[in-house]
């Protein structure tokens, strides 16, 4: 038996480990189980997507996104303010055919999504102007999260179907977030546990208003 294999037996329970042939490890694997809640709730939860503050809005759509931004538009066609709306749905920027709301399990502070209003799950489906927007949309984000947060880097990605990772399917979204070096602490690996130093709506303020000085 290997070295190295010998000694991780010996330590005791370790995280699963995927080994080539000669025993050495490939790579570990880490689980998020703080992600768990978000990916089995969105599509199971009545009424998914609707915040407590937004639940006046009588529809469900069956979708996290749709239902968000319906709830969002059924409170200030009835009285509520834009900001209070869009701050309890963390709806950030609005565009002609996609918007950019908060991602309510964030990986790091920041972690936004940008979407389109349409509910449809490929790229090919989109149309162009549609698809265009969804891009320009990506580029004030970088912007806007680059001016932010100073990250070291930035992860800019989709999954496309539940196969993939997608936490909601059917309805297609890009993911957005800044990184650091070190980001992924032992308090995430060994206590299950992230830690995020910013609260969602000091989040949202503050993208709300990166977004407002980038417009212009």
């Amino acid at each position: 038996m290997g070295t190295a294999k010998r000694q991780r037996q010996q330590s005791g329970p370790t995280r699963p480990t995927i080994l080539i042939a000669n025993g050495f490890t490939l790579m570990d694997l880490l689980w998020t189980p703080w992600r768990y809640a978000y990916v089995t709730a969105a599509d199971g939860t009545a009424r998914p997507g609707i915040p407590a503050a937004l639940a006046a809005w009588p529809g469900d759509t069956g979708c996290v996104f749709c239902n968000l931004r319906a709830a969002v538009d059924y409170a200030i066609e009835h009285g509520m303010s834009v900001n209070e709306a869009e701050a309890a749905g963390g709806l950030v920027k609005r565009g002609k055919h996609c918007f950019i709301c908060l991602n309510a399990y964030p990986y790091t502070s920041g972690h936004v999504m940008v979407m389109p209003y349409a509910h449809l799950d490929r790229l090919s489906a989109l149309p162009a102007e549609t698809a265009h927007e969804l891009i320009e949309l990506a580029q004030v984000t970088e912007q806007a999260l680059e001016r932010l947060y100073r990250p070291h880097g930035l992860n800019f990605g989709m999954n496309l179907g539940q196969a993939a990772g997608a936490g909601v399917a059917g309805h297609l979204h890009l993911h957005a977030m800044p990184r650091w070096v070190g980001d992924t602490s032992f308090i995430t690996t060994v206590a299950e546990t992230r830690v995020l130093p910013e609260d969602l709506a000091t989040t949202w303020k503050r993208m709300r208003e990166a977004f407002a000085e980038l417009k212009g």
